[in-house]
């Protein structure tokens, strides 16, 4: 499949993009670290990160997400609350399964 030059952006979508931008470039500047620096430490190319700086919509969510963690740009409101409260359920809804629904919780031991 041929990928498309021009995808459409709504302009939340856009300016979202851009202040997260914003936010890895002044956690970056405020740590006194390159883009060299960041974009070797991340693992992308320095371009890359100018684009994400920039807030391109055509970079990818991963090297977005990962640069913004690498600079300690919080990504979502109160991040490990949220992870621990959605693992909390998680194991809540599986009491409430019946064995033969539950996944194994002892691996299988297929040495013979």
């Amino acid at each position: 499949m041929i990928k498309p030059l021009d995808r459409p952006a709504s302009q939340y979508s856009l300016e979202a993009l851009s202040l997260l931008g914003q936010l890895v470039r002044e956690a970056r500047l405020s740590k006194s670290q390159t883009a060299s620096d960041l974009a070797q430490r991340a693992g992308i190319s320095r371009a890359l990160l100018q684009r994400i700086e920039r807030g391109d919509p055509g970079c990818s969510i991963g090297a977005v997400f990962e640069v913004a963690a690498i600079c300690g740009v919080p990504l979502f409101e109160q991040d490990h609350r949220l992870l621990s409260q959605h693992l909390t359920k998680q194991q809540e809804k599986m009491t409430l399964l019946s064995k033969a629904v539950r996944s194994r919780t002892n691996p299988v031991n297929d040495d013979f």
